[in-house]
């Protein structure tokens, strides 16, 4: 097991939740957390602990960003005009390397960063290697002509555990992907909830 599949699966089984839905998440065989602890019977959370697992859980999500990076995104979704909450979602799923994994170029979400860093994707016709790289509404993503036979591609096209969302236009017979518009929270299809209600609440606090 590579160590970024480590990760992941450490993520869902320290949720206790099978954040991204998946077939062969550890959490649906087994919903104890890891380390020699994690049998142990759970206490209820506090509310800091809930607003902290909240934080937690769309970080991971998102492929386990930093506390620098998230941050620096919550701190954009304050300024910016209209529900924070709903501003962060929409921020989040602005990354190029979300919005790849949305268009299932890739089967997940980490296999996006790295597809996106080793130049496998452009964006309205030019090369973009940042994961990070916000895409605006009506950008056009496509995967590199050298890169559309890649095996990880064509079989997380053929995947049926999840579905392309409805504000991006797919074509995976020309492997483009257009950005229609940015999503609100009920728009994003996560397997769980996501409450960036409780992130705002910790930020605020903390």
């Amino acid at each position: 097991m590579t160590k970024r599949t480590a990760a992941k699966y450490k993520i869902d089984r320290r949720m206790g939740e099978n954040i991204w839905g998946r077939p062969k998440s550890p959490v649906n065989r087994r919903e104890y957390g890891p380390g020699q602890h994690g049998q142990r019977r759970k206490g209820k959370l506090s509310d800091f602990g809930m607003q902290l697992r909240a934080k937690q859980k769309l970080k991971g999500y998102y492929g386990d960003l930093t506390e620098k990076q998230f941050r620096r995104i919550f701190t954009e979704a304050e300024r910016v005009k209209g529900d924070t909450g709903e501003n962060l979602i929409g921020l989040l799923e602005r990354r190029l390397d979300a919005v790849v994994y949305r268009a299932k170029f890739v089967p997940t979400v980490f296999a996006a960063r790295q597809f996106v860093n080793h130049g496998h994707v452009k964006v309205n016709g030019k090369k973009v290697n940042i994961p990070s790289y916000r895409v605006k509404e009506g950008d056009v993503i496509e995967i590199r002509d050298r890169s559309k036979q890649n095996v990880a591609v064509i079989d997380a096209v053929a995947l049926t555990e999840r579905d392309v969302p409805d504000y991006m236009d797919v074509d995976h017979n020309k492997m483009t992907a257009t950005f229609v518009r940015t999503p609100g929270l009920g728009d994003v299809p996560y397997p769980v909830m996501m409450e960036p209600n409780l992130v705002i609440e910790y930020y605020a606090q903390n």
